[in-house]
């Protein structure tokens, strides 16, 4: 039944991502490499890797490890652009990072997770087939971002309209498919919520740290060292979602859970982050 629900929410959330983009989005790379390389370096790179520690550390179980590591190996979310917004961010670094790291992470999935899966994974019948991750990302993540961008310059009105009804659609979404995970499997959530709870918090409170301070090591200006903490812990939870419980790829739905309590805590954390730089500022 889930899955009924995520992969249109997904299909939403990454059309409305491609309404906000435009081509010029993707050429700031040039003209601001190092906050931008910074970002994605801590979300491609720091993220999975301090998930994986994480994962051993803590002992998880294959299912939970493989989902941890999952939910670290997914895009920016789509929220973030309005949490930089309400942190006195640099949005329009915000919308670019959120726009690379969901086309890049179409080619660094596969071939984490695959590596992941075999690592912990086929010692307990958890296998990966990879063709049909690829083609499933291609759908529900490439595709509907160039429909999204196509209308927004063949029909711009239109698409403006339709940002900000999806827009304010979004969260609310979020919050239906997290419901829905959680009726359906709040024994295991239960069960498991003291270590693995811990496990997720402890894992966004290090991706911001260490976010942060490669920001400070680069020497960015305080909106872009916010844009990258932001960018760095908020995570596509619902791509993650997807990937897990999706019959065509891991077709396991306790392996979501990580991420379902990964979208809970980034939130809460996240909100905190921004009432103290808002604290902050003038």
């Amino acid at each position: 039944m889930a899955i009924w629900i995520v992969l249109p929410i997904l299909t939403l959330l990454m059309f409305d991502l491609g309404l906000s983009l435009k081509f010029e989005d993707f050429g700031r790379v040039f003209r601001r490499p190092w906050p931008i390389a910074v970002a994605l370096l801590g979300q491609l790179v720091l993220l999975p890797l301090i998930a994986l520690g994480l994962a051993w550390a803590f002992r998880l179980p294959p299912v939970f490890f493989i989902g941890l590591v999952l939910i670290a190996c997914c895009p920016g979310g789509s929220s973030s652009n309005v949490f930089s917004k309400l942190a006195g961010g640099d949005v329009a670094l915000s919308v670019t990072l959120t726009a690379l790291s969901s086309v890049i992470t179409l080619f660094t999935i596969p071939i984490i997770m695959s590596w992941a899966t075999t690592l912990v994974g086929e010692s307990v019948g958890i296998t990966l087939p990879v063709g049909n991750l690829i083609k499933q990302n291609l759908v529900l993540m490439l595709l509907p971002v160039l429909l999204g961008i196509g209308l927004h310059y063949a029909w711009p009105g239109a698409a403006e309209k339709t940002d900000k009804v999806l827009g304010r659609l979004a969260f609310p979404l979020l919050l239906v498919l997290v419901t829905v995970f959680y009726i359906q499997h709040h024994r295991t959530i239960l069960d498991n919520l003291g270590v693995l709870g811990l496990c997720v918090t402890v894992l966004i409170l290090v991706a911001i740290g260490c976010s942060s301070l490669l920001s400070r090591l680069v020497r960015t200006d305080a909106r872009q060292r916010r844009t990258v903490v932001i960018e760095v812990g908020m995570q596509n939870a619902a791509q993650a979602i997807a990937i897990a419980s999706s019959p065509l790829v891991f077709a396991n739905e306790q392996m979501a859970i990580p991420a379902i309590l990964y979208s809970l805590m980034m939130n809460v954390v996240l909100l905190i982050y921004v009432g103290v730089v808002r604290k902050k500022q003038p």
